[in-house]
Formats: C-alpha cells, sequence, structure tokens
C-alpha cells in the first residue's frame, strides 16, 4: 500500500532534449513531441508560447516578441529560455495528471557524447530547476542503440549514427559501454543552411528557415538518382536583387547536390570511428551492419550512398525520429542497473 502511494507521488519521464524537436515519454508512450522552440516577451522576459504555437511564430514576430531556440548543435545555448521550455512542457504533461500533491519528478535526459563537463552541467541544472528532483543522463548513441532495439549489454559490437538536429552522434558500443564515438556539428540545421545558401546563389531567391525545413522534407536527397522520385517542391520568397517575389522549382537532386559536402563530412566521420574500432568488435559491426537514428536518416538515399561508401550494410532504424526518446524510456525503467546513465 505504502508502496503505490509513494509511486503515485512520483512522476518517471524520459526527456529527448533535442536541437529540433523534444520528445517525452511518460509510462511508455509519447506524451509531448514539439519543436525546441520558446516565444518569449521582450519587455517582461516571460513565455509567450512554447512548440508548434511558438514555432508558427518563428520568423514572424515583432518586436516586442523574441523566438528562441534554446539549444543550439546539442547543447543549451541560452540557459534561462531553456529552464522555461523544459518547464513549460513538463507543465503541459502534467495538465493531463490531475493531482492535490506537485509529484517527485523523476527524469532521463539524453545528451550529445561529445558534450563537455559546463554543458552537461548546463542540462542537469535545468531540468533540476525546472523541478527534476532525481535527474539522469544518457548518452543520445546509447540511448539510440537502445531505443532501436540492441543488446547494449552483450560482448559485442553495435554502430549507431544519430543525426540529429545539432549533431550527428556516432559510436561503436559494446558490454554496456560506448567504446570509440565521434560527434560532429553537422545535422539537420547545417543541410537547412546548405539549402538556404543554394537557394541564393543558384535561384536568386531568400527563403527562410522554415521554408528550407520543407523543401527538406519534401524533396530532400544525398543521391541523384532515386527509384521512387518526389514531386519537385515550389518555393517562393524575395529576388535577391529587386526584390520582387520570385518562384523557383526545387528538384531532389538539386538537394543532393547541395548537401553533398555535409554529407561527405559525416561519412569521413564514420571512417575515422571505424578506423579506431578494434578488430573483433569491427568484425561484429560488419555482421550486424551500422544503424541510422535521427531526423537524418530520413533523408532519401542516405542509407545506400553511406553503404556503397563504407562497404558495410546500413539499416535505418523503425521510426527513426524517436529512436533516442525511446531509449531513454527503456533507461528509466532500469536506472538501477544500467551503469551508464549519470547522474
Amino acid at each position: 500500500m505504502a508502496f503505490s502511494f509513494f509511486s503515485f507521488l512520483t512522476q518517471e519521464l524520459a526527456m529527448d532534449l533535442g536541437t529540433a524537436n523534444t520528445v517525452i515519454f511518460q509510462n511508455d508512450e509519447i506524451v509531448l513531441d514539439e519543436p525546441s522552440i520558446v516565444a518569449i516577451d521582450n519587455a517582461t522576459g516571460k513565455l509567450k508560447a512554447l512548440g508548434q504555437t511558438a514555432k508558427l511564430m518563428n520568423e514572424r514576430t515583432n518586436p516586442g516578441i523574441k523566438t528562441v531556440r534554446p539549444l543550439r548543435d546539442g547543447v543549451i545555448a541560452d540557459f534561462n529560455a531553456a529552464e522555461l521550455m523544459i518547464r513549460g512542457f513538463i507543465k503541459q504533461v502534467n495538465n493531463r495528471r490531475k493531482t492535490l500533491f506537485a509529484p517527485n519528478l523523476k527524469l532521463v535526459v539524453g545528451i550529445p557524447s561529445g558534450s563537455t563537463e559546463v554543458e552537461i552541467r548546463a542540462v542537469r541544472d535545468s531540468a533540476e530547476h525546472a523541478g527534476g528532483r532525481d535527474v539522469y543522463l544518457i548518452f543520445e548513441p546509447m540511448a539510440a542503440a537502445l531505443g532501436i532495439g540492441l543488446d547494449v549489454e552483450a560482448p559485442k559490437g553495435n554502430m549507431v549514427v544519430d543525426i540529429g538536429g545539432g549533431t550527428t552522434e556516432i559510436a561503436v558500443i559494446s558490454l554496456g559501454g560506448v567504446v570509440v564515438q565521434d560527434s560532429i556539428r553537422v545535422a539537420g540545421d547545417v543541410f537547412t543552411s546548405d539549402i538556404q545558401n543554394y537557394l541564393r546563389q543558384q535561384h536568386n531567391i531568400r527563403v527562410g528557415e522554415t521554408t528550407a525545413e520543407k523543401i527538406k522534407i519534401a524533396v530532400g536527397s544525398v543521391i541523384p538518382e532515386l527509384e521512387v522520385e518526389p514531386e519537385p517542391f515550389r518555393a517562393k520568397g524575395p529576388n535577391m536583387m529587386t526584390a520582387h517575389p520570385v518562384e523557383a522549382t526545387i528538384t531532389y537532386p538539386e538537394i543532393a547536390h547541395c548537401l553533398d559536402k555535409s554529407i561527405a563530412r559525416i561519412e569521413a566521420a564514420i571512417l575515422h570511428v571505424l578506423e579506431q574500432t578494434p578488430p573483433e568488435l569491427y568484425s561484429d559491426i560488419v555482421n550486424n551492419g551500422i544503424f541510422l537514428s535521427g531526423g537524418g536518416a530520413l533523408l532519401r538515399g542516405l542509407d545506400k550512398r553511406l553503404s556503397e561508401k563504407v562497404n558495410i550494410p546500413f539499416h535505418v532504424s523503425e521510426d527513426p525520429l524517436h529512436a533516442v526518446a525511446r531509449g531513454t524510456c527503456l533507461a528509466l525503467k532500469n536506472t538501477d542497473n544500467y551503469s551508464f546513465l549519470m547522474r
């Protein structure tokens, strides 16, 4: 009876605090999946909106309101905005559950594997200030491996490439630990910026982040020939020279061309990690293949291009956008058993 009473007073949440999106799991189900962005009143510093509502305001605000993405390159860039965002998202989740008492909050949060001590402290402090009593941190490649369904504690090598919004995380995992890892700041945000620059240079048209993101989703590809070709995207914006409204038709081979250099940097990082991998683990990886997760894994033809470059099969995980969040959820159930969780 006492156990059930105290468990009622404890709220357990698994959070993938991503550069582009924040996902929260509770009781094995997604209770929140929102863009990682807040709108703040410039005069008072108070929160005006967050998540999808704030994203609709992005690049459309007046001088009295600013939109802020608290995370850049996978780490907290604006501590105050991050705290407001985490607190707001937790409040949204709590609105579904009416209780007389504020529950003790137990949190597991995913963080990039290349985070410095200062960056790790920033995430922990933000989570604690937002109400977290017990805060555990897990590196994103480990969480992604758990979410994909790999046995991370087995004595064999598994390799995961998680391409998120701010960072690409590459890790070889064995016996519940990361053996070799690399974290590079080439991911979804860089792809979006590449598309904006390409449209400026080749089509003489200026578009914002929101439109560039839509182009990436609609015709994003990393190879110039696909079996199933997506419909071209019509982008509208001001001409760079005259400011007259113009329209450009963007095809997937163009996006493959403009993303080429960024994808090449990811390929180089993967090869660098493989060079450092011990031979026995390397053999396991060749047999099992390399697993892709994160929003970047949805780019058309990515698994094919990487397989041809590295000569090892690449597998896109099921529902790659939520792999890290699912992994943090599994870690939340085993906080006493998993030695790789940080407190």
